[in-house]
Formats: structure tokens, sequence, C-alpha cells
């Protein structure tokens, strides 16, 4: 334990809590015992995470920089202190990043017969190849814009890809500036090179160019007649927030398609990327062109938009992954599946209806490990062609591009069912897939709601009724994750399906607050924020201070995204000095520092950064031997607190209580992707003891129900 005099508040900063995050997720590319392909992969996820996090939080940082806003944080840092420091701790991570790429993927992935070559490299057979491919495939599209008085500095998109070249004309050795849009939505990145061509002999060699290149190389073909006298490449961020109204239904669709329009443009410049070897006078056109401050300029040593990498994790190397994962039915619902009785896996008297089954227990589904595909959407599936099923509704937050639950809600509407889905249209860089799917469920009879005037909807939550002997019964799941069948495969999350009544109550009124008709303020089980979910969690807390006060052992365990809300920080400060011991799961933004005696010498904090994105949300409250157990979409933050509809249920049944104790004793109990929380606030990776204990590893070859 170290002491620790703070002139400030004892809260770090979330803006450097996230940084520290994703410099976890880079760790994981840069840690030689992650496969290779996966070491692109999370390099990737890195750059995803960092172009978001410029989009909106630098943008939101600048924006009040502009506005002569000085209001200090929770920390006591103005927004110019706070871009400062975010500058400061980004310049080292992407060089690491980038010496990572250049001196340890690609030369690792060449032994493996994975070649990413610069067109330097080429042979002369594969630059004959490429550069036929370019006058085919790409030249066509290419739009050259010159800058000269009579054509302003061209509008560059936000993370669009861009060539900056001078060209000269050889009579008049005028020189000209111009930028040409590399292609990429409608194009890869990395064009793939015919492995006969290559001058090494061997089977399975995979080569391929990054089409910047590519286009760069061939800018004599842009501008025939004119000599290219240098070339380099840049790419831009652009403050991409939507700023919304509180709007009725109508007028939020047509006013968040029209801020999408202006987000594709994007707003003002937040991060200027440039190649390292950009002379000056060039870099001095693209800042004046772009209004772009020194501070927002990033040089960068290999390529640009590095996040595009992801696409070799597409490469079919099976040794350069991890180990393929499934999945597999909860053991619980196998003879549910209508697929095994259609195809005569199972005979006719074997089957059960998920119904019937959950009319019996409770079930708790845990994703990736619980196949999603025959968990939830074979219950909702279920609901659609049920004959005594009488209603569907759900709440939809992102969705996948190929929805199994889509058809199945349009489905149920076509067989008379009445079906209300609740989707989220601002749900943050989901909004097109969200209104598009919205119009898509509306045209086919499906009553779609937007959710509570300004309040976000983001609670998992779905309520099937069913007539059973003239009475209705509420079928329920609760979830910490989106019905996202592609998510599904990859975050973890648990849900909770169910048939107790006061829950299905308890939803019933929930979505009667969600569509208008109610301004509930009382729950029975569940905690439902903005009503009940802050003061439940609050009451909790205390009521774990109170039984140390009584001489009792006081104990919270709990798992989320990110703690960032100021009240509950102060609140676990006060337990802790109460002698309540706290142990937190917490993978991404965590503000309290753990460890300072006298203030949080009782709390410890891990974060678990590993192959799945870890999404589940728990909380464990000893309750002098009594536990209460909860599950579902909040994080400790006030935004979830506050500002959003979310939905936390408790798991009552004691078998599933046990589950989720001895799966919280996995989590805290992992030293391979486990990274403990200094008192200083910084992380450090758990060593390993003399046995390697990687909570997924486990749970892949051991959760069951």
């Amino acid at each position: 334990m170290t002491k620790r005099i703070q002139t400030n508040s004892n809260y770090l900063n979330r803006e450097l809590s996230w940084i520290n995050f994703n410099t976890r997720v880079l760790s994981e590319a840069l840690d030689s015992r992650t496969p290779l392909l996966e070491q692109a992969k999370f390099s990737a996820i890195f750059s995803n995470n960092l172009d978001e996090f410029f989009m909106v939080r630098v943008a939101s940082l600048k924006s009040q920089v502009e506005a002569g806003i000085t209001k200090t944080s929770e920390d006591g840092k103005t927004p110019l202190d706070q871009l400062k420091n975010i500058r400061k701790q980004i310049l080292p991570l992407i060089e690491r990043q980038q010496n990572h790429y250049i001196n340890n993927l690609k030369p690792s992935l060449k032994k493996e017969n994975v070649y990413i070559v610069d067109y330097r490299e080429l042979t002369s057979p594969q630059r004959i190849w490429v550069d036929n491919y370019f006058k085919t495939a790409i030249f066509p599209v290419l739009t050259p814009l010159a800058v000269d008085q009579a054509h302003p500095f061209p509008f560059v998109s936000n993370l669009s890809l861009n060539v900056a070249a001078l060209i000269s004309d050889p009579e008049s050795n005028l020189r000209q500036f111009v930028r040409v849009k590399v292609p990429q939505k409608t194009m890869e990145r990395f064009i793939n090179i015919p492995e006969h061509l290559s001058e090494i002999k061997k089977t399975d060699i995979h080569i391929s160019i990054p089409i910047e290149q590519v286009v760069g190389e061939n800018l004599n073909l842009l501008f025939p007649g004119m000599n290219i006298e240098e070339h380099y490449f840049f790419r831009v961020t652009r403050d991409a927030d939507l700023e919304l109204r509180d709007l009725e239904a109508d007028d939020l669709m047509i006013a968040l398609e029209e801020g999408l329009r202006k987000r594709r443009m994007g707003g003002e410049v937040v991060r200027l990327e440039v190649s390292e070897n950009i002379p000056d006078d060039v870099l001095e056109l693209l800042k004046e062109g772009m209004d772009v401050a020194d501070d927002d300029l990033y040089k960068i040593s290999g390529i640009l938009g590095i996040d595009e990498i992801s696409s070799l994790s597409e490469l079919p190397i099976t040794h350069l992954k991890y180990k393929q994962h499934n999945g597999s039915t909860h053991k619980a619902l196998i003879k549910s599946q209508k697929s095994l009785l259609e195809d005569g896996s199972i005979k006719t008297e074997e089957f059960e209806s998920i119904f019937s089954i959950l009319r019996r227990q409770d079930i708790l589904v845990h994703h990736p490990y619980d196949l999603f595909s025959t968990s939830i959407e074979e219950f909702i599936n279920q609901a659609a062609d049920d004959p005594l099923v009488m209603g569907i509704k759900m709440t939809l937050y992102r969705i996948s591009k190929d929805s199994p639950i889509i058809a199945a809600l349009i489905r149920a509407a076509e067989n008379g069912k009445q079906v209300m889905a609740l989707v989220e249209l601002k749900a943050r860089f989901d909004e097109d897939n969200n209104i598009q799917w919205a119009k898509h469920l509306e045209q086919s009879g499906v009553h779609v709601v937007y959710g509570v005037i300004g309040l976000k909807t983001h609670t998992k939550i779905t309520l099937v009724i069913r007539k059973e002997k003239s009475k209705l019964r509420s079928y329920v799941h609760i979830g910490t994750g989106n019905y996202n069948s592609r998510t599904s495969k990859i975050y973890t999350d648990l849900g909770l399906l169910t048939t107790q009544p006061e829950i299905g109550q308890d939803l019933v009124e929930l979505f009667n607050y969600l569509t208008g008709f109610s301004k509930q303020q009382t729950f029975r089980k569940l905690l439902v924020a903005p009503v009940t979910l802050r003061s439940g969690m609050e009451s909790l807390i205390k009521r774990e201070i109170e039984h140390t006060k009584q001489g009792h052992i006081g104990h919270i365990r709990a798992k989320m995204n990110s703690l960032v809300d100021p009240e509950i920080v102060k609140l676990l400060y006060e337990a802790s000095s109460r002698g309540v011991k706290i142990d937190l799961i917490v993978r991404g933004m965590c503000c309290l520092y753990p460890g300072i005696k006298g203030l949080s010498e009782n709390i410890t904090v891990i974060s678990i950064i590993d192959r799945f994105l870890e999404h589940s949300r728990v909380f464990w409250f000893r309750n002098n031997d009594n536990p209460e157990v909860f599950l579902g979409s909040a994080d400790w933050m006030r935004r979830n607190l506050d500002r959003r509809v979310e939905a936390i249920t408790p798991i009552e049944d004691p078998k599933l209580r046990k589950k989720i104790e001895a799966l919280l004793d996995l989590y805290l109990n992992d030293n391979r992707s486990s990274w403990a929380m200094q008192s200083d606030g910084k992380f450090k990776r758990t060593e390993l003891d003399k046995e390697e204990r990687r909570v997924q590893d486990q749970l892949i070859q051991s959760w069951c129900q």
C-alpha cells in the first residue's frame, strides 16, 4: 500500500483512464504469446478505438476550448489541460504500434509466407500485374483534384486515406499541389497479388500490397504529360458526434438521417495523420488547407489507417489464430431445438418447447460459450411461430446486418401477433443501420417506437406474452448484451431467461413506460434507470457498510465495462474506509484509485483483455452471508444511471447465483489475461505463478449448466 497525497480529488481523469484501457488493448497486439493474425486484429482494434476517441471525446474537448470553457473535470483539469495530456500519452503509443508493425508483425508474417510488400519490393512480373490492376480496377474511379487559384483546397472527408502529390509542367516548370482520394469503401485496402507471380516457389503464399502505394506509384497515368515530383499519404479525422435536440420520433429519424449525412462528411478536423517523411512545404499546404494546428498533427512512421489490417485475420491460416470456438447449445435447451426436430436428430416425443422448459426452471446463458442462436434466437423464433403467443416486445440497440431476430419479428407480425420493437436510433455509429431496420420493421407491420424523449434506451430486454389455460404468462429475457448475432460470438455476455411473475410484470410496466403510456416510479424486482437504479445500487453499497458497522463482513464484487460515476466512486471509498472488501473487474475506464491507505486499501481492480470482449455486467453483494446478485446492461457511469433506460435483474435461483459466484471467482483468479490496477492508476499485467489460469480458456473448456 502506498500513501498518496492529492491536491485535487481522488478521481482519475476519465480520458486518461480510457487511454490506459486502449494501452492494454495494444499490449495484446505486442504480446509475443498472441497468435500473429490476432496481433494484427488487436492492433486494428487499438486504432479503431482511437479513431472513435478522437471523433467523439477529443472533438468534444476541442469544442469546449474553442467555446472558452475553462470548467475543470472531476480531477481538476481544464479541457485544454486534458487535450495536452491526451497528446502526450498517445504519441508514444502510436510509435510503439507502428514499430511493432514494421519490425515484428511484418517480418514474423513473412516467415509464415504472408507478405505485405511495398511497391519497390515487387518483382518485374508482379509490378506489371499491379500496374495493369491499377489501370483496369482503380484508375476509372479516381478523381484527382488540383489546388490553385481556380480550385480551392478540396474537402477531405472523415477517415479518408489520401495521396498528396506535387506535380510540375515540364514546359513551364510550374509546380502544383494535387490531392487524390484513395478508394476504400468499394475496394480492399490490401490488394492480393497472384501467388504464381512470386519468385518464392512455395504453396499457400499470401502476397498483398497496400492500395495507396499502387495509387501513388501510378500517378503518372492520372496526369499525363506532367512530371510527378513526389507523393505522400495523409488521413483526416473529423468531429463525428451528432448533436440532437429532443424530438418526437418522426422528427428524430429525419434529424438523424440529416446528421448522418453530415457525419459522413464530418465536422471540424480534430486530427491530421501524415507520412513521417512528408516535407514541410507539403505539410504546410495541408495544415493551411484544412485549418489544422500543430497539436492536431500526428506523423506516422508506418502505414496510415492501420485499423484495416484487421482483414488479415480473415486469412485461412488456423495456426496463426486462436483455436476456433464455436460454442455449444445450453444443455437444458438441447431438446428444445426446432432444427433438430426437423432434421430428425430428436424424435417428436423427445422435443420440448422452450416455453415448457422455462416454466420448469430459470436459465442463465453465457455467450459466446452458450450459443446465441440456440438460446435467445431460438426463444424469439419459437415465440414468432407459437400459436399461443399473443405478443412480443423487445428493445433493439445494436442490430447485426443480417439479423435472424428481425426476420422472426417480421414473421411474428405476419402471423397476427402484436409485435413491438423499440429501436434505439441514437446508438452511436449504428444509427444508419438502425434507421434502415426500423423502416423495414414498420413496413412489415411491426409497431416500432423510439423510446423516451431525452433518454437513450440501452437496456436489453424481451417480453413474450403467451396464453395458457385462459391466462396470460410472461416469458422474459434480460441480458447484458445486444440482440446481435455477430457480436454474440465475440463478446462475453450473460442473460436470464425466466417466467418469474414479478419480473414479468415489471417488464410489462417498463415497456409501457418506454412507449409513453406510463411514468412508473417503482418496480417489484428490477432496478431501472433513470428511476430506481442509482438509488438501488447506492442502497446496496450502503447496506454492506452497515453490516461492517455491526461487526459483520462486508463484501462487494462487481464486473462492468466502466466505473466513472463520481458519486459511486465516493461511496466505494467510504465503504472501503469502513472495512468493506471490494473486488472490481473493470474492462475499460476506472476512475477510482485502489490500494490507497486510509481511502481505498480494501479495493482491488483488475481488467481482463482477451480474445473475447468482456461485456457482461454483474453485481454481487455479500449481504451478511445471504448474497444478492444482479446482472444487466448498465455500467457505473452517469449516463447509465441517469440518462439512459437500463434494467438490472436479480438472480434469485440459488443454483444460478452460485454459478455466477463461481464465474466471478474464475475472473478474479485469472493470471494470464488480467491486469491489476495500481494505486497510481496505472495497470500492471498479472504475473503467472505455477499454473496458467486464463478465464476465457477455462470457460471454453468447462462452462455448462
